[in-house]
């Protein structure tokens, strides 16, 4: 009981603070105003933070929070459907709750930071659904013979974090979401079987005039 009061405990200050981040600005939210959306004390909120700043880091918690909500009611489908499901999920969440500004902090503290970087924790809920997704497409014969689980998994990653990273540089002015639903189907789809059967009608002589 107690591990799961103190997870509800941080839980509820990350929640807030990245509420308040949202509706008010970075830098005009105060740790007293955290711990009081938070309905949490001081004292808890430097048991787990050293102090405003070091939440920039929390952000993955919030995005695990929602690939829990996700991970039992994932469509039906290919595992490219079920990743692009989960994809336009955390994009449009992003879109709706989470500032330009806000998502630019995080990147920048995950450069600097020193030690574990939470993005890159392969103990995220993040990437234990992903494994799950994509090893279920490779029971099922849908991923090209000569890639392995694994790079799908850092592919993915790292398209989804170019694409939250070139969001950021062009300050929002298009939708992440939109852009996404195009381009992330036809990236996932190198690392099919159907791919590679392509690539090989391509390649073979015969199909050349």
């Amino acid at each position: 009981m107690g591990k799961k009061n103190n997870r509800n405990t941080k839980g509820k200050i990350i929640s807030a603070a990245w509420k308040l981040f949202y509706e008010q600005g970075y830098d005009d939210t105060t740790v007293d105003e955290i711990v009081e959306s938070s309905e949490t004390s001081k004292g808890s909120f430097y048991h787990y933070f050293d102090g405003k700043d070091a939440l920039l880091s929390s952000l993955s918690y919030l995005f695990d929070e929602k690939y829990d909500a996700l991970k039992d009611n994932l469509p039906q489908g290919t595992f490219i459907e079920k990743l692009c499901h989960i994809n336009q999920e955390l994009f449009l969440m992003i879109e709706n709750s989470i500032s330009v500004d806000l998502l630019s902090r995080l990147f920048s503290s995950q450069l600097i930071t020193k030690g574990r970087r939470h993005l890159l924790d392969q103990d995220r809920t993040y990437y234990k659904l992903l494994r799950d997704i994509i090893q279920e497409g490779r029971s099922n014969n849908e991923l090209e013979d000569s890639v392995s689980v694994n790079e799908v998994i850092k592919a993915y990653a790292l398209m989804e974090r170019g694409m939250m990273y070139d969001w950021c540089l062009c300050n929002g002015d298009y939708s992440l979401a939109q852009y996404s639903k195009l381009l992330l189907p036809k990236f996932l789809a190198n690392f099919t079987k159907r791919s590679e059967e392509h690539t090989s009608e391509l390649q073979s002589p015969t199909s050349i005039s």
